[in-house]
């Protein structure tokens, strides 16, 4: 019989913290008003804050730490920068060996976990602290004062790189708001002097420094108590400030109203979307709003258009594969695609592939939803479900436009599969996307979709697959020994198991905020369709076969471009593992 784990409630029972009426009352509370059962505990004044968080230690099984009687040993405190103490609200308390003990806020946020492992090069045990003796111990510990300044900025202070135009830090920023909980941002649409309301330049502060931290998402996140902001770093989410809840209206309000959204309504989804510029760069922000349970939540997309202009040489190919996939993009006719999940950069490959072949004698039209990046001399449609403007039936429309080269931004459905099918038939050269694990799977999905097999070996001339791998940061670069058997699971070939090979790995600095990582570059695997492949794909060979005959005909299989960025120092083991062994690869 399964053994049925006590809720903090039956825990504060057991331990006499609370009596069993209180626990009654608490639940009926909990009934007409759901919630957390410990935070109600502690509103209705049964249970202390210090009694709940232990509870919750008891029922999430890790070990609970009094900061107010436990001191972090300074062996332990040295062996965790500050930036990334700060970063996860994580002290370390004690080292023994090759073990640190580490008190946090949240010990079940794996990343925090792994990423104080990594700066530490410990195995870290999590224990749960109350968050208030936490930021005290912490700020003892670091020498941070309470109004934020220390030896190093604080993670959560806005602090404008040289040249920025950011302002002010958020510290500053929240003090000269004060306890307002009027709406600054209705107040200023149209006012000359509106850059000097303290939530308008608090908004434009959090875009500057995503900017220029490099994120490509800002995520404001209402909480109970507070408003979280994250920016996802290279591809890794990061929480950079908590913004006090009274100034959440304003702040919402703010950015719907910069992306021409309707601040009255908030009941409903709603996409916009915000021009800014940022040291004399201009970027576009695709910005969504959802409703939550405790306000809305905005999440900006920041799109670059530097991104795309950067060249196919500067995503990470190597020579050998980018000059096979440039011949394959200047074929007269035929389907070249790009698969991969979401967030892996087929966007990016595909514009970069535009980019290059966007000359004035081609005629090329793109269909996306939405259009994230503005190219000159191309003709791009945005999907519109509202008009019944949708993939298919903008695609009819391109073949009477004279195309040479059509982009569809994703394969959806049979319908928009059979006519650009079609398309590249009738001699124009077609580019899209699918979501598939590797290269040779995008036949099987075709013809999952209902494709007939001879039209796939007919048209499709190649498939990329990618995924996106953090990279070393050059900055704090450093060399360590490993075994080749370390890499055996990336098909590295060695007669001794046991020869010690020289890998790199981050250690962790300012420039890359601790996370030994800065900047991304693609892991690929490129098929091209020959005879024997076509002649699989029309018979239904199995995927096996299909990858067999690939790899047969030249193509490196995503394990071993990333063993070869390995082996290089582009990227670690442990980041190609994240990134390409993903379940049933």
């Amino acid at each position: 019989m399964a053994m049925v784990r006590k809720g903090v409630g039956e825990i504060l029972l057991e331990k006499g913290f609370i009596t069993a009426d209180q626990l009654n009352q608490a639940r009926d509370v909990q009934k007409s008003a759901p919630g957390d059962l410990g935070q109600i505990l502690m509103t209705l004044g049964f249970a202390s804050e210090r009694d709940v968080v232990e509870g919750r230690a008891l029922e999430m099984g890790i070990p609970f730490i009094d900061l107010l009687k436990h001191k972090p040993e300074p062996s332990a405190v040295n062996v965790v920068p500050q930036h990334a103490a700060e970063k996860h609200k994580a002290l370390p308390v004690k080292k023994d060996g090759n073990r640190l003990w580490v008190a946090m806020e949240n010990p079940k946020n794996i990343m925090a976990v792994d990423d104080l492992r990594m700066v530490s090069k410990c195995l870290v045990q999590p224990m749960l602290a109350v968050p208030g003796d936490l930021a005290e111990a912490l700020g003892k510990a670091y020498g941070i004062r309470a109004d934020g300044a220390g030896e190093r900025p604080s993670a959560n202070a806005l602090t404008p790189a040289p040249g920025s135009k950011a302002g002010p830090n958020m510290a500053d920023l929240i003090k000269e708001y004060g306890g307002a909980v009027t709406d600054d941002a209705d107040d200023a649409k149209g006012d000359p002097d509106a850059e000097s309301a303290p939530v308008i330049r608090m908004a434009n502060a959090v875009l500057t420094q995503a900017v220029e931290a490099g994120a490509s998402d800002i995520h404001i996140e209402p909480d109970r108590r507070s408003v979280r902001v994250r920016f996802r770093v290279d591809g890794v989410l990061q929480e950079v400030m908590a913004i006090p809840k009274h100034i959440q209206p304003a702040l919402i309000s703010r950015y719907k109203i910069m992306a021409d959204m309707n601040i009255a309504e908030r009941r409903i989804p709603q996409d916009g979307r915000i021009a800014i510029k940022v040291n004399g760069k201009d970027y576009d922000l695709r910005v969504s709003c959802l409703p939550s349970m405790y306000g809305e939540k905005i999440v900006m997309r920041i799109l670059d258009k530097g991104s795309v202009m950067l060249g196919l040489g500067k995503l990470g190919f190597r020579p050998e594969v980018q000059a096979r996939m440039e011949d394959l993009v200047v074929q007269p006719n035929g389907m070249f695609l790009v698969t991969g999940p979401t967030g892996s950069g087929k966007t990016t490959t595909l514009y970069s592939v535009l980019n290059k072949i966007n000359t004035p004698e081609k005629n090329i039209t793109t269909v996306e939803d939405p259009v994230e990046y503005q190219l000159s001399g191309i003709t791009q449609v945005g999907i519109n479900k509202k008009a019944g403007l949708n993939f298919s039936n903008a695609l009819r429309s391109f073949l009477r436009q004279d195309p040479d080269i059509i982009m569809v931004g994703e394969m959806r459905d049979l319908e928009t599969a059979d006519i650009a099918i079609e398309a590249a038939l009738t001699g124009h050269l077609v580019l899209s996307t699918l979501h598939t694990n590797d290269a040779p799977s995008a036949t099987m999905r075709l013809a999952d979709m209902g494709v007939e097999p001879f039209l796939i070996a007919a048209t499709v001339i190649g498939v990329l697959a990618q995924r996106l791998s953090r990279r070393i940061c050059s900055n704090c670069k450093e060399p360590y020994s490993a075994k080749a058997s370390d890499l055996r699971r990336f098909g590295f070939g060695a007669d001794n198991p046991d020869e010690v090979i020289t890998l790199y790995r981050g250690k962790g600095c300012d420039n890359c905020r601790g996370s030994g990582y800065k900047g991304r570059l693609g892991i690929y695997e490129l098929m091209t369709m020959n005879q024997e492949i076509a002649e699989l794909v029309v018979r239904r060979a199995t995927l096996g076969d299909i990858k067999a005959a690939a790899v047969a005909n030249g193509m490196e299989d995503m394990k071993s471009d990333g063993l070869y960025k390995i082996l290089r120092g582009d990227t670690t083991p442990d980041e190609v593992m994240r990134v390409v062994f993903t379940a049933g690869f």
